[in-house]
């Protein structure tokens, strides 16, 4: 059956439950928001938004890292493996949050923690990579960023 949101950034959207994201963990600094929906617009390819349904003002811009960093080399943590049940790599897709903060002339993305989401369960988290140099805020590379659609 669909349901129907009212989202202050993008207005009404109407999805299905199996649209839902369950993040069991929550996600850093929006520890009780479990639920959510990721949000593609046409415009702002190839960035997605990542939609809380607990909290309609919350929402954070990712990526697929391959379309900016086509270098980027994650090794998943075994805990994460184990928890989201993440066997064949066609039922996980992997995100990168971007970070836009106020004023900021660029974009960074967080390499270190992505967002792995198992498609099969519907079921995410976002895991602190070990072992690794990779950064919490990269930089964007201009070419990459469409930084006023994403402040919008």
């Amino acid at each position: 059956m669909p349901h129907q949101v009212d989202l202050p950034r993008f207005g009404a959207v109407t999805y299905a439950d199996d649209d839902v994201i369950e993040f069991p963990w929550g996600l850093p600094g929006f520890a009780d928001h479990r639920r959510f929906l990721v949000l593609a617009l046409e415009e702002q390819a190839p960035y997605l938004w990542l939609q809380s349904l607990d909290d309609p003002k919350v929402a954070l811009p990712i990526v697929d890292p391959w379309q900016v960093f086509a270098d980027y080399k994650p090794t998943l943590p075994y805990y994460a493996r184990v928890a989201l049940d993440l066997e064949n790599p066609a039922d996980f897709v992997v995100y990168c949050v971007v970070v836009c903060t106020s004023g900021a002339e660029e974009l960074t993305m967080n390499l270190l923690a992505p967002v792995i989401i198992n498609l099969k369960q519907r079921r995410a988290r976002q895991v602190m990579l070990e072992g690794t140099s990779y950064a919490v805020r990269q930089p964007i590379p201009r070419t990459a960023a469409p930084k006023e659609a994403l402040r919008s």
